[in-house]
This record gives structure tokens, sequence and C-alpha cells, in this order.
């Protein structure tokens, strides 16, 4: 079962790219358990939705984001150095922390992974964004496979205006 909305977020250790650079382990508490925060995930790095779409949303709206006092994290099951080439290729900006899910530990324990061996692509996370107000989830937007339309950074920021919990997909 996935997390629900008034939930805490699961407290594991993650590997996080900060500034381009890999930074060690950190807790998930430590990292999500801001006044306001905002984990958005992919499926994987360097992959063309993830690439193209995904991560340059958040990117091109990271400071209206700032404006309104929330941090902003991106997830994908992928190592911390495929994480830091990518953060590096689409330029994230100072403070937009990319973390390294290498296990899919953290997603399991969200109950949003998906199986996608299939498709050679093994555990995977599944599509989504979720607001937190100190480590307790307050939005949850979980994309239907294939699509994406509630994780964009473009429908967080107008889910976050009218404050209103909110689980989509």
């Amino acid at each position: 079962m996935s997390i629900q909305i008034g939930q805490p977020l699961p407290d594991l250790e993650i590997a996080v790219i900060e500034d381009g650079a890999p930074v060690r382990r950190l807790p998930t508490a430590s990292l999500l358990g801001g006044p306001r925060t905002v984990l958005f995930a992919v499926p994987g790095a360097f992959t063309p939705t993830c690439s193209d779409h995904h991560l340059p949303g958040y990117v091109q709206h990271f400071q209206a984001f700032r404006e309104r006092g929330i941090e902003v994290f991106g997830l994908a099951v992928n190592d911390a150095y495929v994480m830091q080439a990518w953060a590096a290729v689409q330029q994230v900006p100072a403070g937009l922390r990319l973390l390294a899910d290498g296990n899919a530990s953290f997603t399991r324990a969200l109950g949003l992974e998906f199986d996608g061996t299939a498709y050679g692509m093994g555990v995977r996370a599944r599509r989504f964004a979720l607001y937190a107000e100190h480590g307790v989830v307050r939005q949850l937007h979980v994309e239907a496979p294939g699509e994406f339309r509630v994780s964009t950074a473009e429908a967080v920021l107008q889910a976050f205006d009218a404050r209103e919990p909110a689980t989509t997909g």
C-alpha cells in the first residue's frame, strides 16, 4: 500500500546530490522534515519524459517554489553517480537536491515502486510528486501509467496555491 495523506514520510538513509556533487548518505527525515517540501520522482534519470519534461519543469520553476518557502527534491532509482551526471547535464540549480535511491529502498518504503523488468529497467519509482509539511504528507500526486500531468512542477505549484489536500492518480 502506498503512503497516504496525513502519514509521515519513512526515515531511511539516502544518497544526496547537491550543487552537482554527491553528498554523504543522509536520513530522509532530516532532508524532508522541513516546514514545506516537495518531492518528485521519476522512473529514471536520462529517460525521455524525465529528461525532456519532468526535471526541466522543476528547474524552470525552482524560483517559484523558493518564493513559497518550499524546498525541492527529485528522486530516481539510480545510483549517485548517474544522478550527479544527470544534474550536470540538466543544469540543476543550487538548492534543488536530487536523491539517488539506488536500491529503491525509500521508493519501496513509500509503496510507490513499479516493476519495470519487462522493459529491462528493474524496480523503479512510479512518477509522482508529494508535498509535505514537517515530514507529513499533505498532498500526493501519483501519475497513472504512461501519463505526465499531475506531478509536473506547474501542477504541484497550482495545488500548493490552492492549499487543499489532494490525492490524484
